[in-house]
């Protein structure tokens, strides 16, 4: 019996070590929302995989739906943002947008307007020279949330929701919004299931 074997661009959100050489990952995806797949071999030093599958990547994957779920063929890295930068504050921004999509993104729902929102804010991110880095922050997991339905949001708030993140990054001047971004992200909190 002949698998189909779907290739896309993913994110690797995390892995989980399994058996004695194989790993387990969590993948979002452009085309089929957030993954679960396994990597045959992929621990062992020979593996060509291992450096491509790195957490917090950017990668093109071939994945095969199987009987028993998703399994990674074939990998090939395009950036990793978490190593890109030597600063702690940028991989520290990378950190938290990943932890967030690992929360709040369940299920084989495909989005590729959500794909592309969170690869535009981890571009963004990964600028050593980012201003108000606090803000942008809180922006990027208000958008997200607010894209997942966890928030809606109310003047002057919707305006940062409406439009591209870069588009929106411009009008990020004050820094009192700060404090009501925290207060929405916080009220996401308490509304999530996880």
């Amino acid at each position: 019996m002949a698998y189909q074997t779907y290739t896309t661009e993913a994110i690797v959100c995390g892995s989980f070590a399994s058996k004695t050489a194989d790993k387990s990952y969590m993948l979002f995806t452009r085309d089929a929302g957030m993954v679960y797949a396994t990597a045959r071999s992929v621990r062992e030093e020979r593996s060509r995989q291992r450096y491509a599958l790195q957490d917090f990547s950017l990668v093109s994957v071939s994945l095969i739906k199987g009987k028993s779920g998703w399994r990674i063929g074939s990998v090939e890295a395009i950036r990793n943002y978490f190593l890109e930068s030597a600063l702690r504050a940028v991989r520290t921004s990378v950190f938290k947008q990943v932890r967030l999509l690992r929360r709040y993104v369940q299920g084989e729902t495909p989005d590729s307007a959500l794909y592309a929102e969170v690869k535009q804010q981890l571009d963004t991110l990964v600028s050593p020279v980012l201003s108000n880095r606090l803000v942008v922050e809180q922006v990027a997991h208000t958008r997200l949330l607010h894209h997942l339905g966890y928030i809606a949001l109310a003047q002057p708030l919707s305006s940062l929701v409406n439009g591209s993140f870069s588009e929106v990054l411009p009008k990020l001047t004050q820094v009192a919004l700060s404090k009501k971004l925290a207060l929405a992200i916080s009220q996401a909190d308490t509304v999530s299931h996880l």
